[in-house]
């Protein structure tokens, strides 16, 4: 059975996750703790749940997702997986962040998600989505046992994500939902990188950005 956790860290209320399977294998998924106070929450479950996460997971490098990713790789020795498209956004993450109020340190992704269909973690098998438009290497994590779709900043429960920052395109965002996520079935669960869970089938109903594009079309190209 899949058990899945949740975190909300830093000024920004980023959603951290870890997902584990039975026997404690687990991988953490966008720690984004900028605090000794938020980094203890994560330890201090991790050791309480006798989990032993294997590798740090990114849905993209935003400096909001990242604060904790280096404190994490050494304290449980472990590789960073990310998809290469976002080389470049990793590469000015410490710059970038300082602007945004976060001190990022300079990190190097041991894991190529471009080269990864799924993630092995113990017995979980972990579906990798690339979904780009709010990044150029935007991935959304899918665990088909749980029906569980983590989607970092793709698809928020009544929105979507940012698509005017660097690398992001409206259109390549929406595309990414509708032919990758919507797919998944309405009964799948949602978690996002900011705010409340969903699910497919509710966005589905009342996303206002999902309605417009199934009843028009999208911007470059109207055939669904």
């Amino acid at each position: 059975m899949t058990k899945l956790a949740r975190f909300t860290f830093n000024h920004f209320g980023t959603n951290c996750y870890i997902l584990s399977d039975e026997q404690g294998a687990a991988v953490i998924i966008d720690p984004c703790f900028t605090s000794e106070a938020e980094a203890s929450k994560l330890t201090d479950f991790i050791a309480t749940n006798h989990l032993e996460p294997q590798m740090v997971a990114l849905t993209h490098p935003h400096p909001d997702h990242i604060g904790g990713v280096a404190f994490a790789k050494r304290l449980y020795n472990i590789p960073l997986a990310m998809h290469s498209a976002d080389g470049e956004l990793l590469a000015i993450a410490p710059a970038y962040g300082a602007q945004m109020g976060f001190n990022i340190e300079p990190l190097v992704a041991e894991i190529d998600l471009a080269e990864k269909k799924t993630l092995e973690v113990g017995t979980l098998r972990i579906e990798v989505l690339h979904t780009p438009g709010h990044s150029k290497g935007g991935v959304c994590f899918y665990e088909p046992e749980g029906g569980i779709l983590l989607s970092g900043d793709t698809l928020f429960a009544g929105s979507i994500g940012r698509s005017d920052l660097p690398g992001g395109d409206y259109d390549e965002l929406m595309r990414s939902i509708i032919e990758k996520l919507l797919p998944l079935g309405g009964g799948v669960k949602v978690y996002p990188g900011h705010g409340g869970d969903t699910t497919i089938g509710q966005e589905m109903g009342t996303n206002p950005f999902i309605g417009e594009v199934l009843d028009g079309g999208f911007n470059k190209d109207t055939t669904l």
